[in-house]
């Protein structure tokens, strides 16, 4: 049950208080909408709602006419195409298909909240984080909060005329713009989430806002970005930002701010920046970059990439400074084997005071120096790199786990001390998250891995094409955000049987969510032997053929060579640049020819040395085209500079992947194997970078940009161990100047075969093609039969076939020149399907032999491709009905879901000072665990009649600072009981702080307090619970004051109290031991 907000969310200047209630609002975010005018009647949002459901009726039924026509149309109806030879030895090791289907077969089906959005789409609108409440998916962005409810999960997306990545996104709220969001933590006890942001600011939001929201309440927590934030067991919420700041906002001073009105926020506001307490004791000098807060046990973890500190989250003192390894660093006196939440604040004080002493303090420093230089000498100056933290959980059982860069995962137990480490994948592990007894955890791969408490692999899959950033569970999914921006809803039972049952469901729908795109690609390749073509020639080879295809790929070869060139290539290569003047006035020529601004966009480009290439998409198909990639591998002089080699674009095209390759192999007649072995070389090496992945793992606040940037760049992430980047692709081109020679033929035989225009004696000498036929290259690939002449070499400005070379050397007449292709079919598939997603052929193959402006003649192709994609949105309604529909799921989610009957000894407990009473929790279930968590419902002030008043919610239903619950969460094997102490610390003042510093307000408070303890019991795979309550009074005074008339609570209280006399002097260690040999009511 959740409270109502404390604080007004209404806009500042309404001040109408007795105005109408404003109409309900609109079923999706007002920016969806045209209009939004208040005066809208609930009848025009129902009339909103059902035609919400006609375009997707719709759509359906557009995709079963397409599914006919496909199955009805014969192999005449379709467009002609030109015949083809196909390449031997595809179809096998590197050059085998990447598999594709209706549902990928390497994971669960999922649900597609937010389909991978294109790139270009996100700039300075990535997603950051994600955090969940219970009825609410929130996401943190660069320009704000999204919030999405799960009622609408499985509702159709946004539609087409939004063309921002959001077309199939489930419906969503967003938030006023504020500064980038780093960190977001849901407050289930208030009804608010907060979120930290960079410029330095905390904000509050109503998590029950229903249309465009502002933040509620807002200051200036910190000079730099909050890096994380928390909100502990006692309702304080702590944040964190750079240089090792921590601050506290006690619970009492956000309760005072939020009980105000609106009209009074300033005011709140003013309040809360100055009331924290100031926790920079120069103990952490390096960014906070991750807090963690452990119910259990009421403390509070913050790490930096290389150290820990625990602190006690109700006295906020701290406890232990340890590294990586575990070792103490700045040593404070704590006991590995004590409980720190049955410790005496007094004697906690008196320990830290006697720990920080300058000779200790020398001392630490000391041999923390001397630890770092062994370290160094044993690993290597970057050898903490691979050991920093990227992300921590406290799992159910009370461990928490660590992960680090290289893939490392760490067990510690509350206390701080390593227990267990173990490593599945070498990849930096990036986020958390648990349920019941399984761990999730999410890579910079893409993959995502489930293990129990123990550490146990249970399943593992690619969750996504790139990192995988953040994670929480809601609705019954575990939701993982990638760094693209992508979010996909995992069901928690995955890995389990009912995978296989809704796989076998959506594939059995697959006609009714496929859709056929159809576009024509304009290919073309141009060794310009370092000349310069005039508008003419541009014309004639593009221009005149680019009225009616959507993409252009361009490869040019030799557009500038020579010594020089090549070394300053080869040096901007390795920091990181490339391009020259020459090659940009080649893009900006044929960007002139194609009408680019207007009718053409130029989306990527790439160079190395002599060799560029460029794509431009048309305008009316932009939106559909992105993430592109670029790549480049020198062959030349040790495989190092770029005289040879490929330069390579990747982009998603109606979310297939397409690759297009400019190549420049290895020249001479004689060189066959060299060029096979540059086209080896570079199909198993190229690997495609994005500049902007570097900024984009900064923004989610990762150390291994590097390695995200370097090895999992976009699509090429997922890719098989040891398989090339070119192997995952849907569609591959390479175009170039592959040098490829004809064989035993003079020139002048040549020459008169040319003329005679006897091409099919040619091409049975042609190197290319009888490598092809050996499959020794280009394997498993597919090009034209040529039936234009040889395209090399020519005299310069000599129009005609009489322009070939006549020189000295008369170089015989070849088809060096050439544009290969590969797309999904395969022997036994060659429809277009989601099995066989890219389907081409050509409709033109042919040189411009009018061009005389090189050696070479530029040579086109024209592709007609069909492309199969998936309609999210309508896939995403598929799979809701088929939750909520199939009899089978609904039987197994409900025998899954199943929550073990437990009950508590007690429904009423009596406290007076420093008492412990032993609340017990039975699993009556004989088969399954129970998951317990025990929260704080209110605490209320008793009257002098005994009657409880003044009753309110604390922070994250945080406890009071005079009560103590121990241990606060857990696991009850079947048929078990789980004991927990409920203790009364004392701790009747409230100490104000202004500017961090304290101003030793006292306020003694003797009324008697009650609190009432809910008991959250779950199963395994539940996010609902069976509650129980138990109400906890203190008692100031001596006599005891009665809670409930019913005399069963009262003898199960006088069973359940510890008097002060029985505590005796028990130590905190041995208490609970004293505690469970006590006999039951």
């Amino acid at each position: 049950m959740d409270p109502p907000p404390l604080i007004h969310f209404d806009n500042d200047d309404d001040d109408n208080h007795n105005s109408p209630p404003p109409p309900p609002p609109p079923r999706f975010f007002d920016r969806y909408f045209h209009s939004s005018s208040s005066s809208s009647s609930s009848s025009d949002d129902e009339s909103t709602s059902r035609n919400g459901v006609v375009p997707t009726t719709s759509k359906r039924l557009d995709y079963m006419l397409q599914f006919l026509d496909r199955k009805l149309s014969t192999t005449s109806q379709q467009n002609p195409s030109l015949p083809e030879f196909i390449a031997k030895g595809g179809g096998t090791g590197i050059f085998k298909l990447p598999t594709r289907s209706a549902l990928h077969p390497g994971r669960p089906p999922s649900l597609e909240l937010r389909p991978h959005p294109l790139l270009e789409t996100q700039i300075g609108r990535f997603l950051r984080t994600i955090t969940s409440t219970d009825t609410q998916l929130w996401c943190a962005t660069e320009t704000g909060l999204r919030v999405w409810d799960f009622k609408d999960l499985y509702e159709p997306g946004v539609g087409e005329e939004f063309q921002n990545g959001d077309q199939d996104t489930s419906p969503f709220m967003e938030s006023s713009v504020t500064s980038p969001t780093m960190c977001l933590v849901g407050d289930s006890g208030t009804g608010v989430v907060w979120s930290g942001h960079k410029d330095g600011k905390i904000r509050c939001w109503n998590k029950d806002c229903t249309n465009s929201f502002k933040d509620g309440l807002s200051w200036v927590a910190h000079r730099g970005p909050v890096l994380s934030m928390l909100i502990t067991s006692y309702g304080d919420l702590w944040s964190a930002s750079e240089g090792g700041g921590i601050k506290i906002w006690a619970w009492e001073s956000i309760q005072k701010s939020l009980s105000l009105t609106s009209q009074e926020r300033p005011m709140a506001a003013l309040l809360l920046e100055r009331s924290y307490i100031d926790l920079n004791n120069n103990i952490l000098t390096s960014d906070v970059k991750y807090l963690l807060s452990d119910h259990s046990r009421a403390k509070v973890w913050t790490a930096t990439y290389l150290s820990f500190a625990l602190w006690d989250a109700r006295t906020r003192e701290l406890l232990k400074v340890f590294n990586t390894d575990g070792q103490i660093e700045n040593r404070v006196d704590f006991s590995s084997g004590q409980d720190s939440s049955m410790e005496y604040a007094s004697s906690k004080k008196e320990k830290m005071q006697g720990s920080f002493g300058f000779f200790q303090r020398s001392r630490n420093a000391i041999m923390g120096a001397a630890d770092a230089v062994r370290r160094v000498a044993a690993k290597g100056a970057f050898g903490d790199d691979n050991r920093r933290t990227e992300a921590m959980v406290l799992t159910i059982d009370g461990m928490i786990w660590t992960g680090c860069t290289s893939g490392l995962l760490v067990q510690w137990d509350g206390n701080g001390n390593r227990i267990h480490e173990f490593q599945y994948h070498a990849s930096a592990v990036q986020c958390f998250c648990t349920l019941g007894r399984r761990v999730w955890v999410g890579y910079a791969s893409g993959i995502v891995q489930i293990m129990d408490l123990g550490g146990n692999l249970l399943g593992e899959w690619v969750a996504h094409s790139g990192p995988v950033i953040g994670m929480t569970v809601g609705a019954g999914y575990t939701f993982t955000l990638a760094n693209h921006g992508g979010i996909r809803g995992w069901n928690i039972t995955s890995p389990g049987p009912l995978d296989s049952i809704l796989r076998s469901e959506l594939a059995g729908k697959e006609f009714l969510y496929t859709r056929i795109e159809n576009l024509k690609i304009l290919t073309g390749t141009w060794n310009v032997g370092q000349g310069r073509a005039s508008h003419d020639s541009l014309l004639s080879w593009l221009g005149s053929v680019a009225s009616d295809v959507g993409i252009i790929v361009v490869g040019l070869q030799e557009v500038e060579m020579g010594a020089g060139v090549l070394a300053m290539s080869a040096a901007k290569e390795t920091v990181g640049l490339e391009g020259s003047s020459v090659g940009q006035w080649w893009l900006d020529m044929i960007g002139k020819i194609l009408d680019e601004g207007s009718t053409f966009e130029r989306v990527g480009s790439r160079q190395l040395a002599g060799l560029v290439i460029a794509v431009w998409v048309r305008n009316n198909l932009r939106a559909h085209v992105g993430d592109i990639d670029a790549a480049a591998v020198p062959c030349g002089f040790g495989r190092a500079i770029g005289n040879k080699g490929a330069v390579g674009l990747r982009l998603r095209v109606y979310d297939r992947i397409m690759c297009f390759v400019n190549c420049h192999f290895a020249a001479h007649l004689e060189a066959v194997n060299r060029r096979n072995a540059d086209f080896d070389h570079v199909y198993r090496t190229m690997t495609f970078s994005r500049p902007t992945n570097l900024f984009n793992a900064a923004a989610a606040g990762s150390s291994s940009a590097v390695q995200m940037l370097r090895s999992t760049n976009g699509i090429g992430a997922h890719t098989a161990e040891g398989m090339p980047e070119l192997s995952d692709a849907d569609m591959v081109i390479f175009l170039g100047d592959f040098n490829y020679r004809i064989d035993d033929i003079s020139y002048d035989e040549a020459r008169d075969f040319i003329s005679q225009r006897c091409f099919d004696w040619l091409r049975e000498r042609d190197q290319l093609r009888t490598e092809m036929e050996a499959g020794n290259v280009f394997q498993g690939m597919r090009e034209a039969v040529i039936m234009f002449p040889p395209t090399y070499k020519f005299e310069r400005n000599q129009a005609g076939l009489a322009g070939y070379d006549s020189g000295e050397k008369k170089r015989i007449p070849a088809w060096c020149d050439r544009i290969l292709y590969r797309d999904s079919r395969s022997a036994l598939v060659s429809e277009c399907s989601l099995e066989c997603p890219v389907v081409s052929s050509i409709s033109r193959y042919e040189a411009c032999m009018d061009v005389t402006d090189s050696d070479h003649k530029p040579v086109r192709c024209i592709f007609t491709v069909d492309i199969a994609r998936v309609d999210e949105s309508i896939r995403r309604q598929e799979l809701g009905e088929i939750l909520g529909s199939n009899e089978k799921i609904k039987y197994m989610l409900e025998e899954l879901c199943k929550i073990p009957e437990t009950i508590v000894s007690t429904n009423s407990i009596i406290l007076q000072n420093q008492d412990t009473s032993i609340l017990r929790i039975t699993n009556k279930c004989g088969k399954n665990e129970a998951f317990f968590e025990i929260i704080c419902e209110g605490e209320s002030s008793i009257k002098e009649d005994g009657q409880a008043s003044d009753h309110h919610p604390r922070g994250s239903f945080g406890y009071p600072r005079w009560l103590e619950v121990t241990p606060a969460a857990g696991i009850i094997r079947p048929n078990h009981i789980a004991e927990v102490s409920v203790h009364h610390e004392e701790f009747q003042t409230l100490e104000e702080f202004i500017d961090g510093v304290p101003q030793n307000l006292w306020c003694e408070d003797n009324r008697d307090k009650e609190v009432i303890l809910v008991v959250k019991v779950r199963g395994s795979y539940t996010i609902e619970s069976r509650n129980h309550r138990v109400h906890v009074r203190h008692c100031v005074t001596a006599k005891t004051k009665r809670i409930d008339p019913e005399p069963k609570s009262s003898r199960q209280i006088q069973g359940t109290v510890l008097h002060r006399s029985d505590i005796q002097s028990l130590s905190s260690y041995d208490v609970v031991d004293h505690l469970r040999n006590l006999h039951s009511p």
